[in-house]
Parts: structure tokens; sequence; C-alpha cells
């Protein structure tokens, strides 16, 4: 039984063994509104295509896992209601019942292993909640991050996050969180989180040789690539202070939980901040391809 479903572009250059960029449906389904949401997939998979790899946009439909959309699967997903959101405990509940997902950053690394892949761009990974230590609210995202090897390029985790908690969880799990071009460690929609990267690299080459390096020595998970939002495009970190604190507020007041939180918070955001805080996500995440799909033509090389 195969596992997966390739596209026929993403099936030639597995065959061919060409640089590959596997892109999470999550930001397709929960992230933006039709056909703003269809746009921007096929920016990033162009984005993507552009900087010489190929893009494996990775969802499920009718129980079938696709590694790669065709263009008219893509726009059926943009489009579909009721998606599930699917992470690794739905994620083969979803398959085995015939269900229609798409995949967050923890599903989409999953999916990533599965077809062989080994560099994935997303726009920010999940983390430990604010107020954790009552709600016990911690991504999956981070203990696949521990286990799974794909090298993730994100703009760092969610400023929604608690971001020093969501880093001592990384260090915990020995997961290599790398800044790049810079010293300090990203934060989503900043450029600056006030704290230093635990590590720093300047280089897609670089990048890829540690990525080589972690599975000569047998060492287990992958490796964050922490990717600051371009200057022009930044959200300050002491403008959004502010409003993600009222945002979260909200989410308290209106007894928002669960997996409810992080499209909630995000939606409010873009209230408060009259859409600047989505122009920027689309930046970013565009911003992550590029170089994602850098680090797959090192490794290819």
């Amino acid at each position: 039984m195969s596992l997966f479903s390739p596209s026929p572009e993403v099936q030639v250059a597995l065959a061919e063994d060409a640089p590959l960029v596997a892109l999470e449906s999550t930001i397709i389904t929960h992230g933006m509104p039709y056909p703003q949401n269809l746009e921007v997939a096929r920016q990033v998979e162009a984005d993507v295509r552009a900087a010489g790899a190929v893009p494996a946009t990775m969802a499920v439909i009718d129980g079938t896992l696709h590694v790669g959309l065709t263009d008219t699967q893509l726009e059926g997903l943009a489009q579909a209601r009721d998606v599930a959101k699917l992470s690794r405990a739905d994620m083969a509940a979803c398959i085995a019942r015939g269900g229609t997902g798409a995949t967050t950053v923890a599903a989409t690394m999953i999916a990533t292993r599965l077809a062989g892949i080994s560099v994935f761009a997303t726009g920010g990974i999940g983390g430990v909640h604010k107020g954790a230590d009552q709600s016990f609210d911690i991504s999956a995202d981070l203990l696949e991050l521990a286990q799974t090897p794909v090298t993730v390029v994100a703009a760092g985790a969610k400023a929604i996050l608690d971001i020093p908690k969501t880093l001592e969880v990384l260090e915990t799990q020995g997961v290599p969180v790398i800044a790049f071009g810079q010293d300090d460690m990203p934060a989503f929609w900043s450029r600056s989180s006030g704290l230093p990267a635990p590590l720093r690299m300047d280089s897609a080459a670089d990048v890829a040789a540690a990525h080589v390096q972690r599975a000569a020595m047998g060492i287990p998970g992958g490796q964050l690539v922490a990717n600051p939002i371009p200057l022009q495009n930044e959200i300050a970190a002491d403008e959004l202070a502010p409003i993600i604190a009222q945002a979260t507020e909200d989410a308290t007041t209106h007894g928002i939980s669960g997996k409810g939180v992080t499209p909630y918070l995000l939606q409010r955001i873009f209230e408060l901040t009259e859409g600047r805080s989505l122009a920027a996500n689309i930046a970013l995440v565009r911003n992550n391809a590029r170089l994602a799909a850098q680090i797959a033509t090192e490794l290819s090389n």
C-alpha cells in the first residue's frame, strides 16, 4: 500500500533527485479567505520554482495523502469547507476514515519524511502558549522537530506564543535553532524577539551541511532555521505587544481553547492591525520559501 500520492511534478522530481521543498496547507484552508488563499498558495509555489526547486504542498484529500497538488487540487482545497486541521494525533485517523484535512507543521513534517524530502518552508512554528503553566498548551510542532529529520524554515515561533519557553523546550529536546543572517531570534512579524538565537548561520550551504552532518551522526530530529521577515515588511515587536495582549485577553474572555486558539488570535490581530499582520505573514512565507529552495538545492548538490 502506497502511503502517499505524488503530483506528476513531484513524481518527476523524486525520480530525478531534484531539489524539493515541502509546503503546508493550513495557511490555505485556515489562514485567509478565498480567492486570496489560492493566489498566495500559487505565489509561494512560484517562488520555490523561481529559486530552482520543486514545491510539494501537502494535504489529505478524500483519505489520500497528497505530496504536491495539481493546480486543480489546489483550487479545490482553497474553496473547500469544513476541512480538518491535521497534526500528528489525528492525521492517520483522517486518512483511515477517508477524510480531507490540511496539514499543520507537525503533519507536514511527517508527510515530508514519508516522501523522502528534506526541507520544509512554513510561516511560523507552533510552540508554548502563554499561560501554559496552567493550560499545558504546547504545540506538537516542538516534539515533531525533536524526532523527524526535516530542516524547517520559518520566521521563528508565532509571536502570539511564549517565545522564551518555546526556546527552552526546543533546547531540552535537542533541536538546533539557527537564526539566519543575524544573532537575534526572529519573532514572526518582527525581525527580533529581543532574545539571542542559540545558533547563527549565514548561508544556505552551511544549513545544508549541518543537516547532512546530523544524519551522518545518527542524531534524530530536524533543525529549525529562523529566517527573519524582510525589513520592509516587519511590524516592530513593541508595536505588536499591546495588540497581542488585547487579542489574548479577548480569547480568554470568549473561552477559546485548544486548536481554536491560534486561528482566533491571528484573526483578531489581523483586525487590530487593520490587515497589516496578514500582509506581513504573506511576505515572510514567501521569504521562507525562497530560502528553503536554496537549502534544498544545496542538499541536492
